[in-house]
């Protein structure tokens, strides 16, 4: 596998799980961070490249979770 190929990284992104967890519409975390829907979803549909912490700090913050809430590799392994 190449090195840049967009199967490289092994981290999945749940930012969907957490606000159906808390009953939140799919807008409101995206206002509350202080990012687009468009970039929410960016990150929500594994498209992101990139991830800022401070974007992963507030989406944390916002939606009551920690990183790992929000962040697992496939298949659950450590």
């Amino acid at each position: 596998m190449a090195t840049g190929d967009a199967d490289d990284h092994a981290v999945e992104v749940h930012l969907d799980r957490l606000p159906a967890e808390r009953r939140t519409a799919s807008t409101e975390p995206a206002l509350r961070v202080g990012v687009t829907n468009v970039s929410l979803s960016v990150l929500k549909n594994g498209r992101a490249k990139a991830m800022r912490s401070t974007t992963l700090t507030r989406v944390g913050t916002v939606l009551g979770g920690r990183p790992g809430d929000l962040l697992s590799y496939p298949g659950g392994r450590d």
